[in-house]
């Protein structure tokens, strides 16, 4: 199945054309906001550092060079247009496929500033209490001899930074909407494989109420999510059923495909999302009508604060057709589209390239989706798994 890769080629190869011209003192034109871009000032800084600096040994032309295409992407003013140096672009990638060591934290900005945008399911992280929405001011790790304020950090540090050995312990000092002051939380490191969704089957009112958990639209999902639509298909004609609580909660997005794909089982017909890039371009992703599997079952859909990017498409989209009402907290607001390039020697640009606009034309960018049924997660201390977002969610769903 496709994936978005849809970017203009100019601004990949933006980032090999400074590393070429960087390597072989070409002067490279361009054009920005009526600016040449010049590969000569960069030549004569470099050539000075040579020349002047200090600690000879701290040249490394390898890293000047990452660091120089770094600043010049972190320039555009954009957290989610990043470089990746090999290291850091390994990481990510593996974030994609769905397992890595570490925490179990997603990780987004609010305000330009360090935010938890998911803790994952059954993780360090969510087993510690820690929430969608929390800013992380600063990360602490002994033995790593790290302590870093996270101001101007960007997303591929601060992963670097949290993940770890297995069994090794990582500080993050946290700020918390409606918490006076920051505290700390000691995080002991795992080896973290995130599912992309799990169905579980709760009896409530004599019904018989599917809970989709989808937790990522990852590569997995192509192949999970037929089979949990196909299960929920067959148990529907039981006379008991009583609908489906979609919980996309702490999902933090993932292959927009994917969310068109579950889309396409709820929603008759129409467009899903429309992809507006930068041109005045527009791709739109309708529903696929060799899908449209669970058109008639009831179903309501729980979103929060972690929910975001394709997440938060296909609540929009489920909203914006009226297939089910949202119940939870207003999503995180990440409605723009980047895509991804590897490089030869192992590094990597993730690039803004489109902005995502829901059925109704809205781009929820730094807006979110807000729930028709508002209600604030209140986590039970003394029973950590009560969940009154979802109790509410059933409540909702059968007395409808």
């Amino acid at each position: 199945m496709r994936r978005v890769r849809d970017l203009s080629i100019v601004l990949a190869l933006l980032a090999v054309v400074s590393l070429v011209s960087y390597r072989i003192g070409v002067n490279e034109g361009g054009r920005s906001g009526g600016a040449p871009f010049n590969m000569s000032v960069m030549n004569r800084v470099k050539s000075k550092l040579t020349e002047l600096y200090l600690d000879k040994e701290a040249l490394d032309d390898k890293r000047m060079m990452y660091g120089a295409v770094e600043g010049m992407v972190a320039a555009l003013d954009d957290p989610y247009t990043v470089f990746l140096p090999p290291q850091e672009n390994k990481s990510a990638n593996e974030d994609l496929a769905g397992e890595f060591g570490g925490v179990g934290i997603s990780l987004g900005y609010k305000d330009k500033n360090l935010a938890v945008m998911t803790p994952l399911p059954k993780t360090p992280a969510e087993r510690a209490g820690v929430l969608a929405g929390d800013l992380i001011l600063k990360i602490t790790d002994k033995n790593k001899n790290v302590e870093r304020d996270t101001g101007g950090i960007t997303l591929s540090e601060a992963v670097e930074l949290i993940r770890g050995r297995p069994g090794s312990e990582v500080t993050l000092k946290l700020v918390r909407e409606g918490k006076a002051e920051a505290f700390d939380v000691t995080l002991k490191r795992e080896s973290i494989v995130v599912p992309s969704i799990e169905l579980e089957w709760m009896e409530k009112q004599g019904k018989k109420v599917a809970w989709i958990k989808l937790y990522k639209f990852s590569d997995r999902l192509y192949t999970e999510w037929p089979e949990v639509a196909e299960q929920i298909k067959r148990e529907s004609n039981r006379s008991d059923f009583g609908g489906m609580v979609l919980d996309l909660r702490n999902n933090p997005g993932g292959y927009l495909e994917a969310s068109v794909l579950v889309a396409s089982d709820f929603i008759n017909q129409g467009v899903v999302v429309t992809q507006e890039s930068s041109d005045g371009k527009k791709e739109v992703y309708e529903v696929d009508p060799k899908r449209r599997m669970l058109l008639a079952e009831k179903m309501v859909i729980l979103v929060n604060g972690g929910s975001a990017s394709a997440a938060e498409i296909l609540a929009g989209a489920l909203q914006d057709y009226n297939r089910g009402k949202l119940v939870g907290e207003k999503t995180f607001g990440k409605g723009t589209v980047q895509k991804p390039e590897n490089f030869v020697d192992g590094s990597g640009l993730h690039v803004t390239i489109a902005r995502w606009l829901l059925p109704n034309g809205k781009n929820i960018h730094k807006e979110g989706v807000t729930p028709e049924v508002e209600v604030k997660y209140e986590r039970d201390e003394k029973d950590v798994k009560k969940d009154n977002q979802l109790d509410r969610a059933v409540e909702v769903l059968l007395s409808g």
